[in-house]
């Protein structure tokens, strides 16, 4: 059986992406250090790109390594970076050091997401906390996306004390973040648009947002802190981002101590 060959040549691969990204021709050449005339017969497909300038032209748009590997194989070269699944073998020290980060901090609420906002995995604060603002675990795991979970229905934004403002911080962020992951662009325009109506803080004597949920413990009130890996050289590994949520007062620490 024949492979299906591409849709679309790499030119109009890199030119979706710049598009996509506001990026000018000319930005680009001079980032990446090649004439803007050469960039636009490489997008028109009037010139042909080696596989390094490809690469650098990517690495300039900052591309996901999901559609660097898309736009080679557009110009019929191998994919170079890996997709494998969160539970293969060679993803064994990846997932020692994800459960490393959610247990080393029992205290505080962590959770791995990928980048379309799916839950990978969790540690039992985060349990705690769903069980507190009285959110249905079972439900979170049946559709085990984080961004829905807090945007739907009776989702958990109705469980915060400053809905305005966590939500904007993070519609905002998923905006940023879809420009790079088209999937997530297309759940975004599923977000009821009332929801992006939100606002900055109307206080800045904190040095971070803090997230305030209303509980059965009480007010339970968190800073957000993100991590990802370095120098990720498979799609998997790249999309993986683990959130802790630390308790910010005394209060909340006791809770979850």
């Amino acid at each position: 059986m024949h492979a299906h060959a591409p849709t679309k040549h790499a030119g109009i691969c890199l030119r979706d992406l710049r598009s996509r990204q506001k990026e000018s021709q000319l930005d680009l050449a001079l980032r990446v250090g090649v004439s803007q005339r050469h960039l636009s017969c490489i997008e028109t497909g009037k010139a042909s790109a080696s596989k390094d300038m490809l690469l650098a032209l990517l690495e300039g748009l900052d591309a996901p390594l999901s559609e660097r590997n898309e736009t080679l194989v557009a110009a019929g070269y191998a994919p170079v970076f890996g997709n494998r699944p969160i539970d293969h073998r060679d993803m064994h020290t990846i997932n020692e050091v994800i459960d490393l980060m959610l247990t080393a901090q029992h205290a505080a609420p962590a959770m791995v997401l990928d980048s379309q906002w799916n839950l990978v995995k969790f540690n039992p604060s985060f349990v705690r906390l769903l069980q507190l603002l009285e959110f249905d675990m079972a439900a979170l795991q049946a559709t085990p996306n984080v961004l829905l979970a807090l945007t739907a229905p009776g989702g958990l934004a109705t469980r915060l004390l400053n809905p305005a403002e966590v939500l904007g911080d993070v519609l905002r962020r998923a905006q940023r973040e879809a420009l790079h992951v088209p999937s997530l662009q297309a759940m975004l325009q599923h977000i009821p648009q009332s929801m992006f109506d939100t606002k900055q803080p109307q206080s800045f004597n904190n040095p971070t947002l803090v997230t305030r949920f209303k509980s059965t413990a009480g007010e339970l009130r968190f800073i957000s802190t993100f991590t990802s890996f370095g120098a990720p050289l498979d799609i998997t590994a790249a999309s993986l981002r683990i959130e802790h949520l630390f308790p910010a007062d005394d209060a909340t620490r006791k809770v979850f101590s």
